[in-house]
């Protein structure tokens, strides 16, 4: 065989075979060796031989397992209470891959296996509830060369409190590869410029499993020196964070806080900066304490966290709950002119109004607002053009109304209006607070409720941020709601379509493809006729005084004389006349680019405007 044959044969044999596997554990040995041992789960040693029969420990490798389940307590099946950790020696990365076999509980952070890097989880991974082993692994290439720890932590007790693992082993070529394999935000379905979280804990190793990259309510959204902080639940298990200085660029930290113990969970709430240390958790001369309070799962309690590093760590209020109510999703804020702390909670289809002045005891005022809709979000705003201001209820269904607020009460002034049109991918808005320290806007968010992305590590999607003005108009006040201005930071390629006046029948292609893109046009509809951009295969229509896209319609006062159009690989979010109405939609492709006709009569586009906008990642 030629020499070159011969070089390029043993260079696809290193590829195909790799290095020598490298075990970090067996657990075939009586004890755990050097590992360390902390609390009581671990006492007993590997589960080994007969025990492994007794437990129904199936799918083992060899005769010994990790096990935190006490095999000799003389209960049958074993016993899930005494709760431990079983760390690992420093050891140093070298191949790919770390893979292993796990079983136990499904109780994530609680009952789990974990890789840290640097004192950080850095992958995670837990049982099925099942004691039947299943083989598993993690891809490790981006830590290469650094030291590791790996820790198994049952914090569980009662069914399932348990994490069993076996034959943890360094390899190039393991028996089952992760199924997410694609770099982190560079996922061919992940939205370029909507917010979706990563996956911060787990590596969910069966697609068919619910998926920890989920996110839902947006909870807590809070402005602080510069830094704009999205909280959003996940699963009721804990508040993800995300915290970005241009309302665009996005950077998923660590979740803020998890539960307090298992099975508590942790429900919608909201933030605050107690700048004046009204609760006494901060500390003089330090940074004033963020403040989170939110709600049990229990739907009864009402419960405090709070920070004292600008939100890069949370610590659960040692006298949790704070109290007793049947209730849920508070929004707090300071009202100055009653020098209180204001809280509007939802239960019983009604808006209840709680006071305080220190963030821990609160008074229930008895003003109830009733046919609530869930997560309140509550502000004043002034109303355009005038010195005069209105304070604005929002409900979760993006319903809202805007009146007077004494304090203690609030008294409607208009009837409910929808500001997004969208239904159920326009849910569980909440605007930022304490902005009013930054440049005074109020700013939106909502949970684009619906959006899955099977297969993927993540699921669930956030509405691209909105600044919310209240308005004068011909049928009175009423919220518009357009796209920050920072959305230019986006900005790629920048084309004007000339359009003029378009006949029926008549077709003006604005793009062929794309995936990420704005579309800004003027538009002058007689009463007869209508635009129609085809995105993607969405019809967005645009009669005189009317929106509609595929089946979500509304009227408006004003003429429709300005329309702009928000595109993503799985989003599609439509403003007209600055925001008069839009509607939030998930988008599913079935063509490839946008076209523009009118129906039922001539109307005039003197031009279309496409920006093509980069990923926000």
């Amino acid at each position: 065989m030629p020499l070159r044959y011969l070089i390029m044969h043993s260079l696809l044999a290193t590829v195909a075979f790799g290095a020598d596997d490298i075990v970090i554990n067996d657990f075939e040995s009586a004890g755990y060796g050097a590992w360390r041992k902390d609390g009581t789960a671990f006492d007993e040693g590997p589960a080994r031989g007969a025990s492994l029969a007794t437990l129904e420990i199936t799918n083992a490798v060899g005769s010994g397992v990790a096990c935190s389940e006490n095999f000799n307590s003389g209960t049958t099946g074993g016993n899930d209470v005494p709760q431990g950790r079983l760390t690992s020696q420093e050891f140093e990365i070298q191949r790919k891959y770390i893979s292993f076999k796990i079983g136990g509980g499904d109780y994530e952070r609680h009952a789990c296996m974990n890789l840290l890097v640097d004192g950080e989880i850095v992958k995670s991974a837990t049982g099925r509830n099942s004691d039947a082993m299943y083989a598993a692994s993690w891809d490790v290439t981006k830590w290469a060369g650094k030291k590791a720890k790996i820790e198994l932590v049952d914090e569980a007790s009662g069914n399932w409190g348990h994490i069993l693992a076996d034959q943890l082993v360094q390899t190039d070529a393991p028996a089952v590869l992760p199924v997410v394999t694609t770099p982190v935000y560079r996922e061919a379905a992940r939205p370029l410029y909507h917010f979706t979280a990563r996956q911060w804990t787990m590596d969910r190793l069966n697609p068919g499993m619910r998926q920890e990259g989920w996110l839902n309510d947006l909870n807590g959204m809070i402005f602080y020196k510069g830094e704009y902080h999205m909280f959003a639940q996940r699963w009721n298990k804990c508040w993800i964070h995300a915290v970005s200085k241009d309302l665009v660029h996005w950077t998923e930290l660590p979740p803020a806080f998890w539960e307090e113990e298992l099975d508590s969970a942790v429900q919608s709430g909201s933030c605050v900066m107690d700048m004046k240390n009204t609760s006494g958790l901060g500390q003089p001369g330090k940074e004033p304490p963020m403040v989170a309070v939110w709600s049990r799962n229990d739907n009864r309690t009402q419960c405090l966290s709070y920070s004292l590093d600008s939100g890069r760590t949370f610590k659960h209020y040692e006298k949790n709950p704070l109290f007793v109510f049947p209730e849920r999703d508070p929004k707090i804020f300071w009202h100055a002119p009653s020098n209180k702390w204001v809280m509007v909670m939802y239960g019983s289809g009604q808006y209840h109004i709680f006071t305080s002045t220190n963030l821990l005891s609160w008074k229930n005022e008895n003003n109830p607002i009733p046919n609530a809709f869930e997560c309140p979000d509550f502000f004043e705003l002034p109303v355009e053009g005038t010195s005069t201001k209105k304070w604005v209820l929002v409900h979760a269904d993006g319903k809202y109304s805007s009146g007077a607020f004494s304090g203690t009460k609030f008294t409607e002034e208009t009837d409910r209006f929808l500001m997004d049109i969208g239904g159920d991918p326009f849910y569980a808005t909440q605007t930022f607070n304490n902005t009013e320290t930054g440049d005074g806007r109020r700013i939106q968010l909502a949970w684009m409720r619906g959006s899955n992305f099977p297969g993927q590590p993540f699921s669930q999607q956030v509405t691209f941020p909105c600044e919310l003005k209240l308005k004068n108009t011909r049928a009175g006040l009423r919220i518009f709601r357009q796209p920050v201005r920072e959305i230019s930071l986006l900005a790629d390629q920048v084309k004007n379509v000339p359009c003029g006046k378009l006949t029926p029948g008549e077709v003006t292609t604005i793009c062929e493809t794309g995936e990420a893109y704005r579309i800004e046009a003027e538009v002058d509809i007689p009463a007869n006729a209508s635009v129609v951009f085809n995105v993607r295969g969405t019809a967005v229509r645009l009669g005189k005084n009317e929106l509609r896209v595929n089946d979500r319609s509304a009227k408006i006062p004003e003429d429709v004389k300005k329309v702009e159009i928000l595109v993503d690989r799985a989003s599609l979010e439509v403003f007209v006349n600055d925001g008069e109405i839009s509607c939030t939609r998930i988008l599913h492709p079935s063509a490839a680019g946008t076209l523009l006709t009118t129906e039922g009569g001539s109307a005039t586009v003197p031009t279309v405007r496409l920006t093509t906008l980069k990923g926000m990642w």
